[in-house]
């Protein structure tokens, strides 16, 4: 049996910001605190390429702190696509903690279909 899952992305897990970032060729996240432009946020920061300021992850409460100026400092796509590559790490990381196989196919509309296994 098949089921059609829609994943709306909460940025909650250290580790699969983690395999994100190394998936998305990115730097290693580091957790601390950083000036964005006029304030400044604590969490697991996230460099995009080309953006003035990291991404901040914070897990705690499920917020991400950016500021891109209006894409003027930084271009939408990197986080889209960052946060693409957090759902589907998220979703292997949940279905092998449940002892669930896992396997992705990029679809030619840009998304990623991710089938997971159960055994049933």
């Amino acid at each position: 049996m098949s089921h059609i899952v829609t994943i709306e992305t909460q940025v909650r897990d250290p580790a699969a910001i983690e395999l994100a970032c190394t998936r998305s060729k990115l730097p290693p996240a580091v957790f601390g605190t950083v000036m964005l432009f006029a304030e400044t946020a604590t969490g697991w920061q996230v460099q995009l390429p080309e953006w003035h300021y990291p991404v901040v992850c914070d897990v705690e409460h499920s917020r991400l702190h950016y500021d891109n100026f209006g894409g003027r400092w930084g271009n939408q796509v990197h986080l889209d696509l960052f946060l693409q590559a957090y759902a589907v790490e998220m979703a292997k990381l949940e279905a092998r903690k449940q002892g669930f196989s896992a396997l992705e196919q990029p679809l030619c509309d840009g998304s990623i279909k991710v089938t997971v296994h159960t055994g049933t």
